[in-house]
């Protein structure tokens, strides 16, 4: 199947918004338009078939994680059903990695260190089992509150932050990133 990779950060037309609002909502992937329009704002590459339809989205957030208290691209890729497991996944991680990379070199304070994945898939859980990966050049650095694999790819170049600052109420941490819920502390 012939496939090509677009990048597209910090270049979303709105017609691309709602070309991948139309693609999210026809794979079930986010049933809001609201939140899909917001999520488009945030994709990386789109990757694109042979008659040039969205079938996969890579987005990236920066958001810090309590974990480790300095700033990463949360990364999500989202492929339609019909193009999971035709070896996409790879070329889309090293090229978004690579357009976020050298938009961070552009900017006077690097807005992240790298990209942080998190695993939802359980194929991929067990097809990358190491706590390197040197396929995708990640680093395993523990479990998610919701039990997933977490995976930071750093940047060649990316130096520690100064650490952020993490709110703690009444024995329970408040993650700033909503996206990975809050925790117990103890």
């Amino acid at each position: 199947m012939s496939t090509r990779i677009d990048t597209v950060w910090k270049q979303v037309t709105p017609a691309l918004v709602e070309e991948l609002v139309a693609f999210w909502q026809a794979n079930q992937a986010i049933a809001s338009a609201d939140e899909a329009r917001q999520r488009a704002l945030q994709a990386v590459c789109v990757l694109r078939d042979g008659d040039g339809g969205i079938c996969g989205v890579a987005t990236a957030v920066v958001k810090i994680t309590p974990r480790l208290r300095q700033p990463t691209y949360y990364y999500r890729i989202f492929l339609a059903r019909a193009m999971r497991g035709h070896d996409v996944f790879l070329p889309m991680v090293r090229q978004s990695k690579q357009a976020l990379h050298e938009y961070n070199q552009g900017l006077a304070r690097p807005e992240s260190l790298g990209l942080l994945f998190e695993i939802e898939n359980g194929k991929l859980g067990k097809a990358y089992p190491h706590a390197y990966e040197p396929t995708f050049d990640a680093t395993f650095i523990g479990y998610s509150p919701r039990g997933k694999q977490l995976h930071v790819s750093y940047f060649s170049d990316a130096m520690l932050q100064a650490p952020a600052r993490i709110a703690v109420n009444r024995g329970v941490r408040r993650s700033p990133n909503p996206s990975i819920p809050a925790q117990q502390s103890g």
